[in-house]
C-alpha cells in the first residue's frame, strides 16, 4: 500500500503527513508546534536530528538535518573545501557546517507554491535522501577533520560505490 492512501483528504497539514512518517518508521519524534517537527533517525554512522517546518507564507516545507562534529580549528579550512566539493554533488540541498553550534547541518526546502500539497512519498524521500547524503559524506567529514587527509581523497571514499556485502 502507497503511503498516499493514508490521506485521502485534500487539505492535509505537510507537518501531519511528516508525523505519520516518523510513527511509521517508529523514528522517535516531538511534535514541537503545529507547523514544526523534530525527530531523531538512527543511521549507520550517528543519529541524525531532523526537523522539518511548515511556512504557510511562502508555501515551503524546510528540513534541516544534523549531527555533532567537532572539527579542529586548523582543519575547518579543508572542511569547508571539502564542504564545497561535496554541494556541487549534491542537486537538492546543500551541507553547510555551524561552527559555533559545532553542528553539520543539511538543508533542503519543497517548495509548494500554488496550494500544492506534498504527497508522504515526496516528504519521505526528502527525508531518506538527507539521512542517505548524510551517511555518505560522513566518512569524508571525518577523514578530512581527524585523518590527515586532503579534501579530494576524503571525498574519493564518499564517491567510491560499495556492491555486495561483507
Amino acid at each position: 500500500m502507497a503511503l498516499t492512501e493514508d490521506f485521502l483528504a485534500e487539505d492535509i497539514h505537510p507537518i501531519d503527513i511528516v508525523e505519520h512518517l516518523a510513527e511509521h518508521h517508529d523514528w522517535d519524534f516531538d511534535r514541537i508546534g503545529d507547523d514544526q517537527i523534530a525527530m531523531a533517525v538512527e543511521g549507520q554512522w550517528r543519529t541524525y536530528s531532523i526537523t522539518l517546518a511548515w511556512s504557510a507564507m511562502d508555501e515551503t516545507l524546510r528540513m534541516i538535518c544534523t549531527f555533532e562534529m567537532e572539527p579542529p580549528e586548523d582543519k575547518l579550512n579543508e572542511l569547508f573545501e571539502t564542504l564545497n566539493m561535496i554541494n556541487e554533488q549534491c542537486w537538492s540541498g546543500a551541507f553547510s557546517f555551524w561552527a559555533e553550534q559545532k553542528l553539520m547541518s543539511f538543508r533542503y526546502g519543497l517548495l509548494l507554491g500554488g496550494e500544492q500539497v506534498a504527497s508522504p512519498e515526496q516528504i519521505d524521500r526528502m527525508i531518506t535522501s538527507a539521512v542517505v547524503l548524510s551517511e555518505r559524506f560522513y566518512p569524508a567529514f571525518q577523514l578530512v577533520s581527524y585523518g590527515g587527509k586532503s579534501p579530494r581523497d576524503a571525498l574519493q571514499v564518499a564517491i567510491a560505490e560499495a556492491y555486495g556485502r561483507a
